[in-house]
């Protein structure tokens, strides 16, 4: 069995792969990929018997990637969502594994796949506006950008897709992007947190909420505490709240 993993989070898709072995250890892990644009590319050169594919990457909603290129390979979606859209799910996909995966769900899901190829069954087309239209029904309405002043009398809008974290000091909060430049912003942590995804973005202490992609390591600290190194990188110490700490450790997993 060949299998590709989709997933834009390292360690869940590290955990993935640690998990197919155990159940399988003669299968063949292809690759995996973390973006939209990578798996465009690689599916239109390869083919693998299987997909394990997340709902949601760095660069958008996966489904689009069957925009740019035509796959019939049986697919088992990962996915965060809890109760709504699981309906679709079950509709529009081979299968699908909620995060943090079970090794008994993915269990669960090798063997339908096993099922269905042992059978000479194809897998019904998948529906991926049915999906869409299920997520978007009952999805909550993030903030999407942002206007900053970049010098006296001129503004600029930034996705949050450009947005690295944020940190209060002082009167102010600011916005940190990708490339490390920082920009006051008109808001306060405590409205912030209310506002961002909390897939992407979690609040760590009372100064700082920071994104996802934007930890380049982490270190164990005292009273179970963590330690983060951010990227773009931050003179100032970053570390986990005593109070915080579990809930972030749940939320990096």
């Amino acid at each position: 069995m060949k299998v590709i993993i989709i997933e834009d989070e390292p360690l869940a898709a590290n955990k993935l792969e640690r998990q197919l072995i155990d159940l399988e250890p003669h299968i063949e892990i292809l690759g995996k990929l973390e973006s939209i644009k990578q798996a465009v590319e690689w599916l239109k050169r390869n083919h693998a018997d299987l997909i394990f594919l997340d709902v949601h990457l760095s660069d958008g909603v996966s489904f689009k990637i069957f925009e740019k290129v035509h796959v019939n390979t049986p697919i088992i979606f990962t996915t965060a969502y809890d109760q709504y859209a699981i309906d679709a799910f079950k509709l529009n996909s081979l299968d699908y594994l909620l995060k943090p995966v079970k090794k008994s769900d993915l269990e669960r899901a090798l063997s339908k796949y096993k099922s269905m190829t042992n059978t000479s069954l194809e897998e019904p087309p998948i529906d991926f506006q049915a999906l869409l239209e299920a997520m978007k029904s009952q999805q909550k309405d993030f903030k999407e950008r942002f206007m900053v002043y970049t010098g006296k009398d001129q503004i600029k809008s930034i996705g949050i897709e450009e947005v690295a974290y944020f940190y209060a000091e002082g009167k102010y909060a600011y916005l940190i992007d990708k490339t490390g430049r920082q920009y006051v912003i008109d808001s306060s942590l405590d409205k912030l947190v209310n506002e961002l995804d909390p897939k992407m973005f979690f609040r760590i202490n009372r100064q700082f909420i920071v994104g996802y992609h934007a930890i380049k390591n982490m270190y164990a600290w005292t009273k179970s505490r963590v330690k983060l190194e951010l990227e773009p990188f931050t003179k100032k110490e970053v570390v986990v709240s005593v109070e915080r700490s579990p809930d972030f450790k749940r939320w990096l997993n």
